[in-house]
């Protein structure tokens, strides 16, 4: 009975559009961030933030910018992995040529370079779209991966091809390198993952968010109406890429330390962004973190259960895991297009309707 909206009136068009709109929605959120901000960090260990909260809240910056750019631009793209790895070695290269720069910044400005780069692969948009586009941005993908591990310039001549983040603090806090805490690194990225999320939910409350779903739902018609193509794709591109790059830039600097392009950076890994905007929904903030959650979660629960409590072999349960996953991309394809944050939707508006039928 707390889940209603009873009583709680709306005296202004602010308060009528506000994010949560429902009284106990809002004291949730607070509560929500103040158990992530407050008390997560004391009782974590390495093995929760290695294995959950930190490849959830990187991929779900990824997904985020991903459902910028497919979700609300209706823009195809295959090259997640190709612009992670972007801000992955923009952030290289910087924390190595400006060693006394603060990391935050090395991410932000990798977030910027990275945006410029998918401005530059954003282009063939404005000619083509669907299959095409896909393509396109696919070859981006294999573009990047083959730049990164030929041109030694951007592993700085490193015999092995790997690049290795430096160590580097925050307020005297380590969050890169091998001495740093679980709680450093974990709180670290939650505060991009919170700015993130409120970056992009006023951008598409706005102006720009319209424009970029009159291109996607009708770019002839958005057009007409006096909506700019040009500006509307590449603005698209560019903020997708920019959340992109701040994400690959964490999973290289503050998660894993060292990568080589293509083990972290492969195709697998947009097919991986992408399928959890389509599990969790397209065009929808919490689509973003609800997919992102479940193609984290699921492989952990996989493999706590069936490996290590029935004794599957591993092999069975990684196949086993391909087969949920692509059942659940038809399914929510054919039956639910919008995903996880759709379902969520439903059950909220029961919720408020309890225990009536209508």
């Amino acid at each position: 009975m707390l889940y209603r909206e009873a009583g709680d009136f709306k005296t202004s068009y602010r308060d009528d559009s506000q994010t949560f709109p429902i009284r106990f929605d809002r004291f949730a959120y607070y509560v929500l961030l103040a158990v992530a901000f407050l008390v997560v960090p004391f009782v974590i260990n390495d093995y929760w933030v290695n294995a959950v909260l930190m490849p959830f809240l990187i991929y779900a910056i990824a997904a985020l910018g991903l459902n910028v750019l497919t979700g609300y631009a209706g823009q195809v793209s295959l090259g997640t992995g190709g612009f992670m790895a972007v801000g992955a070695y923009a952030c290289y290269k910087l924390m190595t040529a400006f060693p006394d720069v603060n990391i935050f910044f090395h991410v932000i400005i990798a977030g910027g370079i990275t945006a410029l780069v998918g401005l530059l692969f954003g282009l063939p948009s404005l000619r083509i779209k669907g299959f095409y586009l896909a393509v396109a941005t696919l070859a981006a993908q294999f573009f990047l991966v083959w730049l990164f591990n030929r041109v030694p310039w951007f592993y700085n001549n490193s015999a092995s091809g790997q690049i290795s983040a430096p160590e580097r603090s925050v307020f005297g806090i380590k969050v890169t390198g091998p001495e740093t805490e679980a709680w450093a690194t974990y709180l670290f990225c939650l505060i991009f993952v919170v700015a993130s999320a409120w970056i992009v939910r006023n951008l598409t409350r706005g102006s720009t968010g319209r424009r970029w779903m009159a291109i996607r739902d009708m770019d002839i018609a958005a057009e007409i109406i006096g909506v700019n193509p040009l500006g509307a794709k590449l603005s698209a591109f560019a903020v997708s890429s920019f959340f992109v790059g701040i994400a690959g830039a964490l999973f290289f600097s503050v998660y894993l330390g060292a990568v080589e392009v293509g083990e972290a950076f492969g195709i697998q890994k947009s097919f991986l962004v992408l399928f959890m905007i389509i599990i969790g929904g397209l065009g929808s903030i919490f689509g973003s973190f609800a997919g992102a959650a479940f193609m984290v979660l699921m492989p952990v629960l996989l493999k706590n259960s069936l490996v290590g409590g029935l004794g599957w072999p591993t092999d069975l349960a990684a196949h086993l895991e391909f087969m949920i996953v692509g059942g659940l991309i038809l399914f929510f394809l054919i039956v639910e297009p919008h995903g996880l944050a759709a379902l969520w939707k439903v059950a909220k508006e029961k919720l408020r309707l309890w225990p009536f039928p209508h």
